[in-house]
This record gives structure tokens, C-alpha cells and sequence, in this order.
């Protein structure tokens, strides 16, 4: 499914910080990461209102993981690096209950990395969209 993800960055005050740049990876919908390439990476600064977009697709499952994800490193002049992951609240994973369940992967240790998703666009050429926002910290 075609995958749409957008967001802001901000510092702990909730100044946007338009000097940002993020780094996004991810599997395909097979869930295989590109080893020995780049699709599915970019690096993305963010525009002047410390705004971010990218197309991509949901990723896919691996063995090794428990959860769909999407993985970021977020950095900008003055604070500390910021690595994360976005979840979808979609996962088969959750059952239906990511409140309850964003547990079941190891690695989710707050239920604010899964955010919900958004079914847009023509019923034929349905999309899904997230927003994620990210904070970064003061060095």
C-alpha cells in the first residue's frame, strides 16, 4: 500500500526547527531492506517551516522484528541527535488495540511511536498517511 508520511520537527520548547534534517530507512512491503542500495532511505531537510514529507510504501514485516516500523535519525545545529521509529496503528500486530498492545514488540517502549493511520485518496488508488512530529533536546 502506497504509504504518505509527514510531520514537523520541534525543539523541547515547541520552536520549530528549521535547520533539521532527518534520515528515514525501511523494508519494502516484503519486508527486505536494500543493502545494496538506497531505495527506501533518504536524507530530507526539512523546509522553513521545519515541515517534512516522503512517499513510500508500508513496510513490510521481517523475522527478526515484531513490528512494521519506520526507522529516523533527526539532527539539527545545537541539539542532540534524535534516533526513533514510527509504528502504524494498522499493524496486524496490535490487534485492532495498539493501547493495550504496542507491548508485543520489545522495542516500542511508548505508545506515542504508534501513530494512527489514515486510509485518502480514490477508493482505487487508496493511500495511507501519517503524521509524525518529532522534538529534539538541547545539547
Amino acid at each position: 500500500m502506497p504509504l504518505a508520511v509527514a510531520g514537523q520537527v520541534f525543539n523541547t520548547r515547541g520552536d520549530a526547527l528549521s535547520n533539521a534534517v532527518l534520515e528515514v530507512w525501511q523494508t519494502d512491503h516484503l519486508g527486505h531492506y536494500d543493502l545494496d542500495g538506497y531505495r527506501y532511505r533518504a536524507k530530507l531537510p526539512v523546509d522553513h517551516s521545519a515541515a517534512y514529507k516522503f512517499d513510500s510504501v508500508m513496510p513490510g514485516h521481517y523475522p527478526d522484528r515484531v513490528c512494521q516500523h519506520v526507522h529516523y535519525l533527526v539532527t539539527a545545529p545545537g541539539h542532540k541527535p534524535l534516533i526513533t521509529q514510527l509504528y502504524f496503528a494498522t499493524d496486524p500486530v496490535f490487534e485492532g488495540d495498539p493501547d493495550r498492545n504496542f507491548g508485543r514488540d520489545p522495542l516500542i517502549h511508548s505508545r506515542e511511536l504508534v501513530r494512527p493511520v489514515m486510509l485518502t485518496g480514490d477508493p482505487k488508488e487508496i493511500e495511507a498517511t501519517v503524521r509524525f512530529e518529532l522534538v529534539l533536546e538541547l545539547l
